[in-house]
């Protein structure tokens, strides 16, 4: 969120000297939490892992609430700020019996992917993430932009800058690809089933 954490004063004038490709995180936690809920409509008890301490502050956990509470969720907050979080916040998503897990992106979860999806299993938590790269790497579900669309993208920014446009006049642009991915495989390892109107909707499916 660029104009959000201050990092622009706007999409279309960037102002300064930062230019670039949103992500649109913010803006794709509701429908996340929608596709989560589409799979699983028993679940009420929802935890969001997401990284405090960052440019947006608390804007990711406002964000989330705001979602949940539209779908009538019961959203948890297990925030993360060092590598000695994650096994906490586990434990806690435990404790207060959740039924589910979203999370949302930071270097911190990012880096830690593969702990994440571990601990996701072994509390045999269904989950949804905002990168395919999770899905791809065991989790359960994503929906997020097209990451390697994205690169492409950026390549033509580079372009531009190095012709002598500033980044002020270049417009932040969004994504124009996006993905739902969802793994057979570790639905099949947790104990899930994925509805026939929810697999149909993915992009793409690892059997």
């Amino acid at each position: 969120d660029p104009v959000g954490s201050g990092l622009v004063s706007s999409l279309a004038r960037p102002g300064g000297n930062i230019t670039g490709l949103s992500l649109m995180v913010p803006d794709l936690d509701g429908k996340r939490l929608e596709l989560l809920k589409e799979a699983f409509p028993k679940v009420v008890r929802v935890v969001f892992l997401w990284q405090g301490g960052g440019a947006r502050g608390n804007l990711a956990l406002t964000d989330m609430e705001a979602a949940a509470k539209a779908l009538g969720l019961k959203l948890l907050s297990l925030e993360v700020r060092s590598l000695d979080d994650f096994e906490g916040a586990f434990a806690r998503a435990k404790k207060e019996r959740a039924q589910a897990l979203i999370t949302t992106t930071g270097g911190l979860i990012n880096t830690q992917a593969r702990r994440v999806l571990d601990l996701a299993a072994k509390n045999r938590l269904p989950a949804i993430y905002p990168y395919s790269e999770f899905v791809e790497a065991g989790g359960l579900m994503s929906y997020g932009p097209d990451n390697t669309d994205l690169w492409r993208r950026a390549a033509e920014f580079v372009d531009k800058i190095l012709k002598g446009t500033k980044p002020a006049d270049i417009p932040v642009e969004q994504p124009k690809k996006f993905e739902f991915i969802v793994n057979l495989k570790t639905a099949k390892q947790i104990g899930v089933t994925i509805p026939p109107n929810v697999l149909v909707r993915a992009d793409r499916v690892i059997r």
